[in-house]
């Protein structure tokens, strides 16, 4: 039997970390409908209320924009830190580290659950509950006796029916497991207080990347004369090519430190 990985025993250990890690999943997921529901619930417009409509005419809905990266970021990195965080707890963690299953398994069983489950629940539980209200919403459409009203379209048909959002979000795509290898990272870690210290070092590492980078750039153009070139669109492409392949080789060497990390833990 191969000590690395096997099938069988890898969907043995999903299942085993699920009597765990499941109840405050689900319990996640119920906060997460709720927070969800409430915002809809507040901010949806209504016959009964004033501006109702965006600038276009439209009814405004452009409060889910930031509600779905804002709660995204709270949700994923909520379920990365809490994940290894039993490892923290000495009586714990050595049933924990004795599960028959390999580092790789353990590592590759929380990449599955923080970067895949909950990335898909997230998009799932957001994506009908937006259907539902939007679904209403156009149910009601002469309440606001307003002629030439335009259906509203759930964010999901924005999103992939306008090419700008459609080509661009792919520039994006590695954003979200960057996330979580963070906060995953984290949750091994640290021994106590794992989504605290992790957001806290992530912030202090953003300001002071900001702050290189803003002096570097000071430096080498210090003396220099300014040149202004026409901005081309392929140079927009190629910057938002280079930040893919910049937030996917962090994510990846992130998740090669949290397995380090996790086999040292074994150790």
């Amino acid at each position: 039997m191969n000590n690395t990985f096997n099938i069988n025993r890898f969907s043995l250990l999903l299942k085993r970390q699920w009597l765990d890690f499941g109840k405050i999943y689900l319990i996640s997921l119920i906060v997460l409908l709720g927070i969800v529901v409430g915002f809809y619930s507040y901010n949806i417009p209504s016959p009964l209320k004033d501006n109702n409509f965006d600038y276009d005419g439209n009814l405004d809905m452009r409060f889910r924009y930031p509600l779905f990266l804002i709660l995204g970021f709270v949700f994923i990195s909520i379920v990365a830190s809490s994940y290894f965080n039993i490892l923290g707890q000495k009586s714990r963690a050595i049933l924990e580290l004795m599960t028959p299953a390999s580092t790789f398994e353990k590592f590759l069983a929380g990449v599955t659950y923080t970067a895949i489950i909950s990335l898909f629940s997230y998009l799932l539980i957001f994506y009908l509950t937006d259907l539902a209200f939007v679904k209403y919403l156009n149910s009601h459409l002469n309440a606001f006796n307003r002629p030439g009203i335009r259906q509203v379209e759930s964010i999901t048909n924005e999103v992939f029916n306008d090419e700008g959002y459609r080509k661009y979000c792919g520039y994006f795509f590695a954003f979200p497991f960057l996330v979580t290898s963070i906060f995953l990272l984290g949750s091994i870690y640290f021994n106590r207080f794992h989504y605290i210290k992790t957001a806290l070092s992530l912030m202090v590492f953003i300001g002071l990347a900001s702050y290189l980078v803003v002096k570097f750039s000071m430096w080498i153009m210090e003396g220099k004369v300014p040149y202004h070139h026409s901005y081309r669109k392929d140079d927009k492409d190629w910057i938002l090519l280079a930040l893919l392949l910049l937030t996917s080789i962090i994510t990846i060497i992130i998740w090669a430190i949290t397995y380090i990390r996790l086999k040292e833990k074994e150790v």
